[in-house]
């Protein structure tokens, strides 16, 4: 008898399968909110698809008074947010993890640290945050690398710490300096690591992103799903978070392809 442990879809089961929680979600909620406005027309809470549609293409539209298109430009803003708390974070995230994972005494004086660093809860330092770096840009972009880069430096660090023996000693043999031996041994087999970590990363930088935008700040996604709440507008709450979990979505699957075409290497362990 063939166990359901080894049995494995096709790529075009994959799709079906993939496809179908979300074609039962959708069924569901087309379902609930039917029930809802049946028994009350101007029900806010369950809108109806079209009613999420038009108010997309309302926040698509150009402003009347400022000929903003609201929904982009909100996009636009809170990605280059997220992708400056990233790239400073993966910055850290690398010379840190490396220093710390390669060097011993750098493990030994930093390490404590980051350990303790990484248990900081970043939303309860907010407040200090817009206290000391003010209410603009910078504290958004802080919170989001103290909420993701010391968990990357910890992870790369792990990494590096792991790398076999053997090879430092060999290149070392070799005279590679401790310079090189970053860069040459211990930097290519940390990329790969680095990317898988940035992918966990992903959901805890939006939710520092749409937190710090919601307490302060004039646009963003995080900005406008508070801005509208007062109102009941769930046909622009929904789309909007909607859109922001396809935001993570594609960045997710973006770093899945650089990180097979650029080190195609570390995948061969999976495909076997």
């Amino acid at each position: 008898m063939r166990r359901v442990m080894n049995v494995a879809p096709g790529r075009g089961s994959r799709w079906l399968l993939a496809l179908l929680p979300f074609v039962l979600i959708a069924l569901a909620y087309n379902f609930a909110s039917a029930q809802r406005h049946a028994a009350n027309p101007d029900d806010k809470v369950l809108p109806t698809a079209s009613a999420m549609v038009d108010a997309m293409q309302r926040a698509t539209q150009p402003d009347r008074r400022s000929g903003e298109r609201v929904f982009w430009s909100d996009t636009a803003i809170s990605l280059k947010r997220l992708g400056l708390g990233l790239a400073i974070s993966i910055v850290i995230g690398l010379v840190l993890g490396m220093l710390i994972g390669l060097l011993p005494v750098a493990g030994a004086t930093l390490s404590p640290l980051m350990a303790v660093v990484s248990m900081i809860p970043p939303m309860a330092i907010l407040p200090i945050l817009f206290i000391a770096f003010g209410l603009d840009e910078l504290s958004k972009v802080v919170l989001i690398v103290i909420g993701v880069a010391p968990c990357l430096v910890r992870d790369l660090a792990l990494k590096i710490g792991q790398l076999p023996s053997e090879q430092l000693i060999k290149a070392q043999t070799l005279g590679a300096s401790t310079w090189q031996v970053m860069l040459r041994v211990a930097l290519p087999q940390a990329m790969p690591r680095l990317i898988e970590s940035l992918r966990l990363m992903l959901g805890p930088a939006f939710l520092f992103l749409i937190s710090a935008e919601a307490i302060s700040a004039d646009a963003g996604l995080g900005y406008r799903i508070f801005l509208v709440r007062r109102y009941l507008a769930m046909d622009t709450i929904l789309p909007y978070v909607a859109w922001i979990t396809l935001l993570a979505f594609v960045a997710d699957l973006l770093l899945v392809q650089l990180s097979r075409r650029a080190f195609p290497w570390a995948h061969l362990e999976r495909r076997a």
